[in-house]
């Protein structure tokens, strides 16, 4: 009998895993997309030609691959898989899930910058748009203009993104309490719902819809003509090919080494036709990397792993950045609804004061774990720092499943630096495309830095007074702010030691319990590593378009801008190709 019963509820996993399963295969079959295929039925040996390969399936290369494909043939390589039916990542209820996914088959990375903080990095069809927390929000008039784009073209591209995966939120209490409490403190005027990024208080845009549903990168292949358009999963670039033979003026990019999921090296090629291109979207930690495991960058870096120097350029890797946040962790006296960033304050300080609230998630996710926005107390503060790891992190997630869900009863409001003064470096740390590089990020190194910080906690304590969030809390008449400080010295994970003066010293507090919010860039910057064009300087038949190519990040949430570009630099090519056929 018992055996019998355990075959039923076999029966029953398998058929509820279908299900979840085929959730999120139906998004996919509507949007008509493109075939994905895995790497390792790429043919070993290829006579098949292309006229532009992008390395890299994330948030620029999935509209930059949509647009080129619409007049020429393109192969997309990613390295990860299809986001389609993985609810860890389509469901808003499991966002947290993925960056707590230390698994083979995770779509988000994990890296540990130098400095002590935990970060992700995507690994998956769709990029950063698949594993984030979905605000929309464009850049501001003055970065367009700074970043010399072309501003009829830029107006254009942002509804094109717009009108297919973005969509209005709901606002939820927490984000509403947010909004009056900014106002309250002086964070005005209210802007209403709106993509422009405007000083005040305002609701942006996200990438969830009314159900909850994640609209990523990846359904902007849609666009494409599947004609054209080859899209190989599984699909790891480890080396750009170049023609260096003699007599030419400068090395040529004409194909990519990259390897498919089961350890098989493949390689693919451009046509040998003016105008094709090999372009690496891959990401400010990714670009930088191949560039370097390609050849491009310092001589020394490249000598001191064997690297054969096809070009040097000392910029490659530097320049890195993060826009660094500190969040408040505020208890609640009742459950609180789960909600994303959904409501932002734009300060004229250079501050940007954001919110996230709430716990929730479906029965097959990992149990009480917020990831790197935790609401636990504890955490690996009682973990001598050279003891945390990855390891010691996930041993904490495996000992939660006792923890009462009580304790992510509240929410976190959250200050975080617009295009901070501190840079650091990007380095490699063997010529495994897998590893991670070394990064460091310096983060409040830079005085100035960690005086905005110092004001936008000071900001938050503004807000928490008001008779908005002093109603929502546990005790009914608002927590002292030493005793939210305290509590949020444990409720941010990073392997940063901590001070006994975090509570009494605000600068201390800013860089014991400084975290990500994801916005790296850098490493491949304008007039340095590529030109006003995004080509490689130097390299023929090479460029790179994504967040690597960033001086700052742009709006207070960089994907909006990032997804733009993508969409921006396809037309901006496919019209230079015009007019060089046309011979004008």
């Amino acid at each position: 009998m018992d055996l019998i019963r355990r075959g039923v509820v076999f029966k029953a996993l398998v058929l509820l895993c279908f299900i979840r399963a085929s959730q999120g295969r139906d998004h996919f079959t509507k949007l008509n997309l493109p075939p994905f295929l895995k790497a390792s039925r790429f043919p070993t040996f290829q006579h098949e030609a292309y006229d532009y390969i992008i390395v890299g399936g994330g948030t620029a290369g999935c509209p930059l691959a949509a647009t080129l494909s619409q007049k020429y043939k393109v192969l997309l390589l990613e390295r990860g898989g299809s986001p389609y039916g993985n609810r860890n990542i389509t469901l808003l209820e499991n966002f947290h899930i993925c960056l707590a996914d230390v698994s083979p088959q995770s779509p988000s990375q994990g890296f540990i910058s130098t400095d002590g903080v935990i970060n992700a990095r995507a690994k998956v069809l769709g990029g950063g748009t698949c594993i984030n927390a979905g605000f929309y929000s464009r850049a501001k008039p003055s970065f367009v203009q700074q970043a010399g784009w072309d501003e009829e073209l830029v107006n254009q591209s942002y509804p094109w993104v717009e009108e297919r995966i973005v969509h209005w939120p709901k606002v939820a209490p927490w984000q509403a309490a947010l909004r009056d409490g900014l106002l309250e403190a002086g964070v005005s005027p209210y802007n209403g719902y709106t993509y422009d990024h405007l000083y005040g208080t305002k609701v942006g845009g996200t990438i969830f819809d009314e159900t909850g549903y994640r609209h990523t990168a990846a359904d902007l292949l849609a666009a494409g003509n599947p004609n054209n358009l080859r899209v190989l999963l599984y699909a790891t670039v480890n080396k750009i090919v170049f023609n260096t033979k003699q007599g030419h003026r400068k090395p040529r990019a004409i194909g990519v080494q990259f390897k498919d999921e089961n350890g098989g090296h493949h390689q693919a090629f451009l046509r040998e036709k003016r105008g094709s291109e090999i372009i690496i979207s891959a990401g400010a930690i990714g670009s930088p990397q191949l560039l370097l495991l390609s050849g491009i960058g310092p001589r020394n870096e490249l000598k001191k792993h064997n690297i054969s120097v096809v070009l040097r350029n000392k910029h490659v890797g530097k320049g890195m950045s993060d826009n660094p946040m500190n969040s408040i962790f505020v208890p609640m006296k009742n459950p609180t609804k789960q909600s994303l960033i959904e409501t932002v304050g734009i300060t004229d300080a250079g501050v940007f004061i954001e919110a996230s609230s709430g716990f929730s998630q479906t029965d097959d996710s990992i149990h009480c774990h917020h990831g790197i926005m935790s609401a636990e107390i504890g955490q690996l503060s009682t973990i001598p720092p050279k003891q945390r790891s990855f390891n010691a992190i996930q041993k904490y997630v495996d000992n939660k499943y006792s923890l009462p869900k009580e304790v992510f009863d509240g929410g976190f409001i959250l200050e975080k630096i617009d295009g901070p003064l501190s840079t650091g470096n990007l380095v490699l740390v063997d010529t495994d495309v897998d590893s991670n590089p070394s990064v460091t990020f310096n983060y409040f190194q830079h005085p100035k830095d960690l005086s905005r910080c110092v004001y936008g906690i000071k900001t938050i304590e503004k807000i928490l007074k008001t008779n908005h969030f002093t109603n929502l809390t546990a005790n009914g008449a608002g927590y002292p702010m030493e005793t939210l400080l305290n509590m949020s010295v444990s409720a941010n994970i990073n392997l940063i030691p901590k001070h006994t003066n975090d509570a009494t010293s605000l600068e201390q507090f800013c860089r014991d319990t400084v975290t990500t919010i994801w916005h790296y860039h850098g490493g491949c910057h304008v007039g340095k590593v590529v030109d006003q064009q995004y080509r490689v300087i130097g390299i023929s038949g090479l460029r790179v378009v994504d967040g690597s190519t960033l001086f700052r990040s742009p709006g207070t949430n960089p994907q909006a801008t990032v997804l733009m570009m993508g969409r921006y630099m396809g037309v901006k090519i496919l019209r230079e190709r015009l007019v060089r056929a046309a011979g004008v």
